[in-house]
């Protein structure tokens, strides 16, 4: 089997890592002619996390990224308090990350790249996807470097102008609210602490200002603020006009732009995530506001569907992509659109963010059965002593592109490759033992739950 994957960001680097440590073989291609520059996508969801300790790269991220800051509420240029978008929470035994994290996209991105290296993967730059046909056995495509190429499947992660979606011809439903303008950019910034991210604002608005979020691996900050002069320009001399007028002149003198936009809100849905051989996935099915950071940690969510079904080339479990995917994709927007509006009105809780933008309660289940796990939910983590006595956990025990059968006090043999029997009381033979697990699964003697290779309860035999 073979897969072309159009676009190399996040979720086009995702895929192309679950799919190339499964041994199919994966080309990633990309119209751009350098690697994207910027914070952008900077906040990493608990989910994420844990996505990204299956795939190998967590250690580096965790090295990287740092807490999302304690904010400094500065009116008229008077300190009024601090606060965070979201509580820290201590790790428990079925959430190890429970905390999002900060990390500029760009660096997120040169992360996975490196990781997709590992396998021989190399992401080629200046390769765009010209035009593609498909059949019922293969997709031929032809790449702006005038190469044809023929493949199994061809996936379209290539943002949200895509030009696979585009020439499916799959309507992408939504708005772009031109009323709405953000000035976004990394710089750094003298006289402010890097430590702490800074809401500067003035009395008589005091949800309209510039946003000062620190970036991690030097002493820049990602700025942001609304705009209601069309006529700006997203330089250096703007930025700094624009703290001087919200922090007071003084405050902080910028420096070192290297990375800026002027963003709108685009907040789209396409129709449909498949047609034939061909899938969609990331900004190219479904494009959100910054609020809330869901965009690309979706993007990341899609593509860890996607790429043990693609391997599987199992019909039922690839139709099953689109239901899961755009369900939840739609989900998440009114959950992104719903704190932007929230902003808009201001409202202050607009800076608090909750559990439902941590991706955390993310679920496939087919019955609205509350009281006792059942398929489509997220298999949680769980410490474990095995046979020998030795601690261990069910993500480690889960790691790698196979399913778990885990069998709660089996009275049998398995013949599953890889099976977690758990067990009350002292353990004997393979068998693993945990009352925390029972406690997190609900499980009874005899259960048995398969996980799927994504970390979702694929069946739950009893």
């Amino acid at each position: 089997m073979n897969v072309l994957i159009a676009g190399a960001g996040p979720t086009g680097l995702t895929l192309g890592i679950d799919l190339a440590r499964r041994g199919i073989a994966v080309r990633v291609v990309d119209q751009a002619t350098s690697y994207f520059e910027g914070s952008r996508g900077d906040g990493l969801q608990p989910r994420t996390l844990e996505v990204f300790e299956d795939l190998g790269v967590l250690d580096e991220v965790l090295a990287q990224g740092i807490p999302a800051p304690a904010m400094k509420v500065v009116i008229d240029g008077q300190f009024v308090q601090e606060r965070r978008m979201a509580p820290i929470v201590e790790p428990t035994a079925d959430s190890p990350y429970p905390n999002a994290l900060m990390l500029g996209q760009s660096k997120t991105e040169a992360i996975l790249r490196a990781k997709l290296a590992e396998y021989g993967v190399q992401v080629e730059l200046s390769t765009g996807l010209d035009t593609f046909t498909q059949d019922e056995d293969r997709v031929t495509a032809t790449l702006s470097t005038g190469e044809t190429v023929t493949v199994d499947y061809l996936v379209g992660a290539d943002g949200g102008r895509s030009t696979v979606r585009k020439a499916l011809g799959i309507p992408f439903t939504g708005v772009t609210d031109e009323s709405i303008r953000m000035l976004l950019g990394d710089v750094a910034a003298d006289g402010l602490d890097h430590d702490f991210g800074y809401w500067f604002a003035q009395g008589t608005n005091p949800m309209s200002g510039v946003i000062m979020t620190p970036l991690s691996g030097g002493d820049q900050f990602q700025f942001g603020t609304p705009l209601d002069d069309d006529q700006l320009d997203p330089t250096l001399e703007t930025l700094q006009e624009l703290v001087d007028r919200y922090a007071g002149p003084g405050v902080a003198k910028l420096r070192d732009l290297t990375w800026s936009t002027i963003w709108r809100p685009n907040i789209r849905l396409a129709e449909r995530f498949r047609d034939g051989r061909v899938f969609l996935a990331g900004d190219a099915a479904h494009v959100h506001p910054p609020t809330g950071g869901q965009g690309l940690n979706t993007g990341v969510q899609d593509a860890y569907n996607l790429g043990w079904k693609l391997a599987s080339g199992n019909e039922e479990l690839l139709a099953s992509y689109e239901t899961e995917r755009r369900t939840n994709a739609e989900r998440v927007l009114g959950i992104s659109t719903g704190i932007m509006k929230k902003y808009q009105d201001g409202d202050e809780g607009a800076h608090e963010r909750g559990r439902d933008t941590q991706q955390l309660d993310i679920s496939y289940r087919d019955l609205d059965d509350p009281a006792r796990v059942t398929t489509g939910d997220r298999a949680p983590d769980s410490p474990l002593v095995d046979a020998e006595g030795k601690q261990t956990r069910l993500f480690e025990l889960f790691r790698g592109p196979h399913e778990t059968l885990l069998r709660f006090a089996p009275d049998a043999p398995s013949n599953h490759p890889h099976t977690v029997d758990v067990v009350r009381g002292n353990p004997t033979g393979s068998a693993y033992a945990s009352s925390e697990a029972f406690l997190h699964y609900d499980a009874d003697e005899g259960d048995e739950l398969l996980v799927r290779p994504d970390g979702y309860l694929g069946a739950v035999l009893r």
